[in-house]
């Protein structure tokens, strides 16, 4: 069983020394160069980042070029001018670290999940139900489920602790949806496709707010705030603190992602890896810890409904470039990832055709 106290807690009562649940094996340790290719590892540098893109560019074959260039190398990238008011993500950020911050433990139990179910809603350290030998992540979070409006129940969210928590979080989660609408479009628009093709495969969006709260760590050498995956829906729309901590995958070495208070970071997923028949990548992720600041994150996650069956589209399949990846269940894809977990992208590659 989970223990009652939070990451959060552990930190708060003194431990000078990380739990054993929480230790890495060593090759998956954050200093650790086994993702390097030939061992040549890249420090991390703030001349380094994922693409940066304006989408209030008027030239449309300028943001689409990006686009395409960001999908098919990175798999992620920031977005400016995304039409998001930037209050919003301000004050979402704030009632985030009011909770986490300001509110007793037990108050905050008061919401816990259902540690005995995966993914369920509320107030929680364990991302899979799992057994005594998995490792654990060195991180708190609240879990939202905002779309469509049938499973949004703000009664379930903490706005009795933290003043206009919930519309805050309804208000946050209407534009994400406006952008990740706009986002698939051009995704389509950058393959050839008609704009609506990615938002019509993927269907009506299932939409999951995540606000990810880092303490602190003592030994941050020896853990992971979260470890590495891929996303398993179609499109995730994030945004950061001031705090460094997510990392992306990028030729076999680990960038870190520079905090821009006013961008967006969307990070594909393998839905949408599968629907471009791999002409676009969904980007492998994790978050590293400090020792001496607590780090915030809020990630929206926007995922099919169960019952979609998902495909490449036909337009990108041909002699030239041949089938991929067979057809799969998107809630048959969820439970292998919970199941099995997430491990890179092995779950995705369970899918590709043979050559």
């Amino acid at each position: 069983m989970e223990p009652l106290a939070r990451v959060q807690n552990l930190v708060q009562s003194g431990v000078s020394q990380v739990p054993r649940q929480y230790i890495q094996p060593l090759e998956s340790r954050p200093n650790n160069h086994s993702h390097d290719q030939n061992n040549n590892h890249t420090p991390q540098s703030s001349n380094i980042n994922i693409p940066l893109i304006d989408l209030s560019n008027p030239n449309d074959t300028i943001l689409l070029d990006s686009i395409r260039h960001a999908c098919r190398e990175w798999g992620a990238f920031h977005v400016i001018n995304h039409g998001v008011p930037l209050k919003l993500l301000h004050d979402v950020r704030h009632v985030g670290r009011s909770f986490f911050e300001g509110c007793p433990l037990t108050d905050k139990l008061e919401y816990a999940c259902d540690n005995a179910s995966a993914a369920s809603e509320g107030y929680g350290s364990k991302l899979l139900v799992a057994n005594d030998d998995t490792v654990l992540d060195w991180r708190d979070y609240f879990d939202h489920h905002t779309l469509p409006l049938s499973r949004r129940n703000p009664s379930r969210w903490p706005s009795k602790l933290v003043p206009n928590y919930g519309k805050v979080l309804c208000d946050y989660s209407d534009e994400m949806k406006l952008l990740c609408e706009k986002l698939l479009g051009f995704i389509s628009e950058s393959l050839g496709l008609t704009s609506s093709y990615m938002k019509d495969a993927v269907g009506e969006l299932y939409q999951n707010i995540t606000i990810s709260y880092y303490p602190p760590c003592p030994q941050p050498e020896l853990t992971l705030g979260l470890q590495p995956h891929s996303d398993f829906g179609a499109l995730t729309l994030l945004i950061q603190d001031d705090v460094e901590g997510l990392q992306v995958l990028k030729d076999g070495h680990w960038v870190t992602v520079q905090p821009l208070s006013e961008a967006i970071v969307v990070i594909l997923s393998d839905q949408t890896q599968i629907l471009t028949n791999g002409e676009y990548i969904s980007a492998i992720h994790r978050a590293i810890t400090n020792a001496s600041k607590a780090r915030l994150s809020v990630a929206t996650f926007h995922d099919p409904a169960k019952t979609v069956k998902i495909s490449p589209a036909s337009e990108l399949v041909s002699e030239s470039s041949l089938l991929r990846y067979r057809q799969v269940v998107y809630g048959d894809y969820v439970s292998s990832w919970y199941t099995k977990g997430p491990e890179g992208k092995r779950n995705l590659d369970a899918l590709l055709l043979d050559s």
